[in-house]
Formats: C-alpha cells, sequence, structure tokens
C-alpha cells in the first residue's frame, strides 16, 4: 500500500488501482444504497401484503408483493450463500434463504419475508458504521509534497518525490513539508514533527540533526541529506502499519464465523433428516415428512439469535452517541467491556496541545504585568508557538502593548525590537548573554528550577539590562487526575502515557496526572509495539490519541479511542471509538455502557438459544404446527430486540 502513494512512477500499481476503482465503487453503491434500499423495499412489500389482505384486495396484489419482498429481502443473502458454497463453506446467510424458501412451500411466505427484512436490516445496519477505515490512508497522503528541490551541479531541479534516491540533497525552505527522510547538513531551523512524534513544539533542526517526511519546516532553508526512500519512510512505515493492524480479525469474529459454519450445517443436516427418515424409513407421506422439516427449519433458523447481538449493540451505540461518543461498530463496543489496560497519548490528549506561560518572574523593581507587557510587545510581531503563548498571556490580562520598531528575530535563539526607543530582547538565556552578560546570580537558581520542571525559559532584556525571566510549558488538562482515579474506579488495572517528548517533561506531566507508567521519546512504530507488549502483560488495552502518529497505535491497541475535536481524519478513521469533544471524563462512562451492553447480549443470546431449543424439541415430540413455530419464533426475536432496546436509556447500571 505504501506504493501507492508514488503511482506516478509505477505503471503496475497505477493499473492495480485502476482495476480496484470499478469494484470499489460497486461495494460503495452496493452497501450506501442498494442494500438499504432494498430492507426498505422489503419492509414496504411486508406492509403492503398486509394492507391488501385486510383490505379484501386482489389475492394477485399479493403475490407481488410477496415476490418483490423475497427478491429484495433475499437478494444478497443469495449471493453471499452462492459465493460461500463456491468457497465450501456454509453461513447463516444459506439457512436463512432456506428457511425462508421453507416457509413460502408450506404457505407462510410472510414469515419467510419477515426473516429476510431482519437479517438484512442488521447488515445494513452493522456495516453502515464500520470499515470506513481505507479513507484515512488517503488522507495520510496530503502529508507528502508532490514535489521536491534537488541540489545538483548544475544548480536545483524540481523532481517528483518518487524519482528521489538516498544520498541526494533536498532543498526545503521555510512553510515547505519535508519530502523524505533524512539529515540536515546545512542551516538550521525549527519543525513542527507533531504529525509523526506528537511533540507538542516545533522542534530545532541543526547539522546532523534527522528530519522526517510529513513534517513542516517552520523558518528557516535546510538542506537534507535523503537517508530513505520516499515508499520507505517513517510516514510510509505508518501508513503500512495501520493496514496491517486493521486487516487483522478479532477473535470473536473468528469464533463467530467458525460457529456459523457448524449451525447451518447442523440445521440443514437436522432438516433434511428429518424429511428423508420418515419419508423413505418409516412410510410417512411425503407432504407430512416435508412439512414437518420446514417447521424445523423455520423454528431452528436463528434470527433471534442473529438480531440479539445487533439489537443490543446498536441501541448501546446509539446511546453513546448521545453523550458525544461515537462507536464504529458491535464489535469494538463489546471489546471496551474488556479493557484493563488504558494507553493516553500526551500531546492534545492529557494535555492542552499547546504552550501556556506557567510562570512570570520579574527581577528588580519591575512588577509581574510589567514584565509581561513589555514581553508581549515583541513577541506579538512573532508567529513562533513560543511567542504566541507569551502574547495570550499578556492579552488574558488585558495589557496594553505598545507597537514595536525594527523587529527582528534569529532563529533558535529569540526575538528584539525597538521599544518605546530602547531595545528589548526575549530569548535564551545565550541570546541574552551576548548583550547584557552574565545573567544575576539571583535568576540562575530561578531558571534551573524551571529547566527541571521542564520548562521552556525565556529571558527578557531592556538596553542590556536583565529584566526578568518567562517559563512556557504544555499543561496538563484539569480534569486529567480525576479521569485516571476514574478509570480505576471502572476496573482498569493499569494506565500509561506514552509521548515523543522527552523524557523529563513526560515524567513531570506522569506525576501531575497520577499515572501507573511513562514511556517517553517514543516514534509511531514504539507506540505500536507497546500496545502488543501491555496486551501480553496485562489483557486488553484501549489506547486515547488524536494524532497521525498515534494511528499504528490507534490501529494495533484492542480498542483505538480517537479525540475529536482537536484529531486528525486518519486518527478518527483509525480509531474503533470517537469522541465528538475532547471530553475525557466520557471514557470511564464508556467501559461502562460497554459492560452493561455486553450483559444484555448474553441475556439475549441465552434467551434466543433456550427458544431454539425448546421449538425444536416441541416440533419433535408435539409435532408442533408452523404457524406455532412461527409465532414462538418471531415472538422471540422480538423480545430480545426489545430487551435491547433498554440500552438507549444510557444508563450504565
Amino acid at each position: 500500500m505504501t506504493d501507492l502513494a508514488y503511482s506516478q512512477a509505477q505503471p503496475e500499481s497505477q493499473g492495480a488501482q485502476a482495476q480496484a476503482a470499478p469494484d470499489n465503487s460497486a461495494r460503495w453503491l452496493r452497501r450506501s444504497i442498494l442494500e438499504p434500499a432494498f430492507v426498505v423495499i422489503t419492509l414496504l412489500a411486508i406492509v403492503l401484503s398486509i394492507i391488501v389482505e385486510l383490505a379484501d384486495l386482489p389475492e394477485q396484489l399479493i403475490a407481488v408483493a410477496a415476490v418483490v419482498a423475497y427478491l429484495t429481502g433475499g437478494f444478497y443473502g443469495v449471493q453471499e450463500g452462492i459465493n460461500s458454497l463456491r468457497a465450501r463453506e456454509l453461513n447463516i446467510d444459506i439457512l436463512m434463504i432456506l428457511a425462508a424458501i421453507g416457509a413460502a412451500l408450506v404457505g407462510e411466505w410472510r414469515d419467510g419475508a419477515i426473516l429476510l427484512f431482519l437479517f438484512s436490516l442488521s447488515n445494513v445496519l452493522q456495516d453502515y458504521a464500520i470499515n470506513r477505515s481505507r479513507k484515512a490512508i488517503q488522507s495520510l497522503f496530503a502529508l507528502y509534497p508532490e514535489e521536491a528541490k534537488i541540489k545538483t551541479d548544475t544548480g536545483v531541479q524540481v523532481v517528483p518525490i518518487s524519482a528521489i534516491t538516498t544520498g541526494q540533497i533536498v532543498l526545503i525552505q521555510p512553510g515547505e513539508r519535508i519530502p523524505v527522510d533524512g539529515l540536515v547538513i546545512e542551516g538550521q531551523t525549527y519543525v513542527d514533527q507533531a504529525s509523526i512524534t506528537g511533540e507538542s513544539m516545533p522542534v530545532e533542526k541543526v547539522q546532523g540533526d534527522k528530519v522526517f517526511a510529513g513534517t513542516l519546516n517552520k523558518n528557516g532553508a535546510i538542506d537534507v541529506q535523503v537517508t530513505q526512500l520516499a515508499s520507505e519512510s517513517t510516514l510510509a512505515r505508518i501508513i503500512k502499519m495501520v493496514e496491517e493492524a486493521q486487516g487483522r480479525q478479532a477473535p470473536t469474529q473468528r469464533f463467530l464465523d467458525e460457529f456459523e459454519q457448524y449451525y447451518a450445517l447442523g440445521v440443514i443436516l437436522a432438516s433434511a433428516l428429518t424429511f428423508l427418515i420418515p419419508w423413505l424409513g418409516f412410510g410417512r407421506s411425503f407432504d407430512h415428512s416435508f412439512y414437518h422439516a420446514m417447521v424445523l427449519l423455520v423454528v431452528a433458523s436463528p434470527c433471534a439469535l442473529v438480531i440479539s447481538v445487533p439489537a443490543a449493540f446498536l441501541s448501546a451505540i446509539a446511546a453513546g452517541a448521545r453523550k458525544g461518543v461515537i462507536f464504529k461498530g458491535g464489535a469494538h463496543l463489546e471489546q471496551m467491556s474488556t479493557i484493563k489496560v488504558v494507553a493516553f497519548d500526551k500531546t492534545g490528549t492529557l494535555t492542552a496541545g499547546r504552550p501556556v506561560v506557567t510562570d512570570i518572574i520579574p527581577y528588580g523593581d519591575r512588577s509581574a504585568d510589567e514584565l509581561l507587557c513589555i514581553a508581549g510587545a515583541v513577541e506579538a510581531r512573532s508567529e513562533h508557538p513560543l511567542s504566541k503563548a507569551v502574547l495570550e498571556a499578556a492579552e488574558s490580562r488585558c495589557l496594553t502593548l505598545d507597537p514595536v520598531e525594527n523587529f527582528s528575530a534569529e532563529t533558535g535563539m529569540g526575538v528584539s525590537g525597538k521599544l518605546n526607543g530602547v531595545e528589548v530582547k526575549v530569548g535564551r538565556m545565550k541570546y541574552i548573554a551576548d548583550c547584557a552578560g552574565q545573567p544575576p546570580a539571583d535568576l540562575l537558581p530561578i531558571y534551573e528550577r524551571l529547566h527541571r520542571e521542564a520548562k521552556t525559559v525565556l529571558f527578557v532584556s531592556s538596553d542590556c539590562d536583565w529584566l526578568g525571566v518567562l517559563a512556557v510549558a504544555d499543561q496538563l488538562r484539569p480534569e486529567a487526575k480525576a479521569l485516571v482515579d476514574s478509570l480505576h474506579r471502572a476496573g482498569v488495572e493499569h494506565v500509561v502515557m506514552l509521548t515523543g517528548d522527552s523524557a523529563e517533561v513526560a515524567k513531570q506531566i506522569a506525576a501531575q496526572a497520577g499515572v501507573d507508567d511513562v514511556r517517553a521519546e517514543l516514534m509511531p512504530e514504539d507506540k505500536a509495539n507497546i500496545m502488543r507488549d501491555l496486551e501480553r502483560e496485562f489483557g486488553p488495552v484501549a489506547m486515547v490519541g488524536d494524532g497521525v502518529n498515534d494511528a499504528p497505535a490507534l490501529a494495533t491497541a484492542t480498542v483505538g479511542i480517537a479525540m475529536g475535536a482537536a484529531g486528525t481524519d486518519v486518527a478518527l478513521e483509525t480509531a474503533d471509538v470517537v469522541l465528538m469533544g475532547d471530553n475525557l471524563e466520557i471514557i470511564p462512562y464508556m467501559i461502562g455502557l460497554s459492560r452493561r451492553a455486553r450483559r444484555v447480549v448474553w441475556q439475549n443470546i441465552t434467551f434466543a438459544l433456550a427458544v431454539i431449543v425448546v421449538l425444536v424439541l416441541s416440533s419433535f415430540v408435539i409435532s408442533l404446527p408452523l404457524p406455532l413455530g412461527v409465532i414462538g419464533h418471531e415472538g422471540s426475536t422480538v423480545i430480545v430486540v426489545l430487551n435491547g432496546l433498554r440500552l438507549l436509556t444510557g444508563r450504565v447500571r
């Protein structure tokens, strides 16, 4: 799949895509339009037949309604059944079609149509909310520029990124996305690499530093020597890992697939024997034996069993949606009930995801507001994230900022400008020290303390006099500590924080949040590997994240949970659950809702199986007539649906 990003240079891939396009279009047409339309038509045909019968209209209309209901209700079921037979398999589609045909042959076509309607409806409802994640792969490609500037002996040439080879020198100017993984060999800049590492602030890049494809060069021109082909970059690996993780089938689904084979085969064989043995072995009439076999086929058809799971899970999904939680299918809702570990991405999830001013420490006789007012006036001219944090702090205090003249910025060091005729500088210690000399002894312990707290320290000077210190850092969400406590009370055994930030920053945030474990300085593939390690050690894992860099972990975890408000398209599409807002406190509720849904599902399954057993035994012991069998069969279906609908209240107890 990674090669699809570069198919312009690969005719084979382009041809494969062209061949796959009609298949994808046909699949979309079927799942999005035709199947839902057929379900509606089937229902209308059933209702029409009842109206015709009650109104004593011509019976030909009932026959037409019957044909329409069977054609539309069984159209895709027949297709799936034929496909399974070609693969030498049996599934519930075959059983449903045979049961519906059997019902029609013994004069109960409407019961067969209802059977087809309920079964096809459940398929449509489940298909509607799931399996959209392939669209996420396309959104990742938007991070790649289509072309790159290559330095050669004859000058700079613009080439497609698929033509770039290792060892070449790529010129990357401010505001451009980096096309390949490589090493900086000349220049200095800040790179926003949140899409890959999740770091909250741009990272300074100087000679010898590594840069990643898909990240954004902020403010300096750099020369990068290519170390990986575009198809082998970190971003390309993310795409591949997401695809592989999503292709793995859940254990529950594998079990259901296997159960379906044995159940369908058992019912078909039992019905055939019920027909043949009395007819051929005991001389019973053909009509009587066939009728008895059709009764068995109808009462043993697992309509209540099949609808019991989606009835409960879809109700719970609807209840969650009203709370701002989108489950992408019943399987993910069920898996949520088993979670033993919750892993959080730090940036933008446990933290706000943007720097804010945390400390304002004036030196001398100036006040905090005066220091912030001076620094804010200069920083107002800069687009750097740290500058914006200082400006926001000044605005939050309603400070009036005077205009600045002769503004200048030195990459990686700081900014300066003339404020009321006085030169003001804001930036790193070395940047200020070049003008003002070494900082006063009183400021050094403050600097060291702030540095230990993993905060970015900005010094302020005026006419080469030290004015004070500002500290900037990403902030823990106010509700994070309470959230971790709530998860522990909900039965989650282990809460972990993952981040691409430094260990010092991670430990500070982890201590404030009260998590059980913290893993720092991680790449996307590291997070995915940690999901597997945590699952082996503790059990099922839920991963909460919001960025492209979280996508492999979201896909690898038992349940991936994406933050909707700030989440990237790929995180939202890759995840199994989406939080439409930034309300992390809803996660314990999700666990409670999923556990209640699982209890209801097992109630339904137990009841549906019990009814099938009773009806099957009755068909042999008391020669259960077909109308009573249909009543018992459809009645059990209604009961399990109503039991599932209780979850619409959204209660978790």
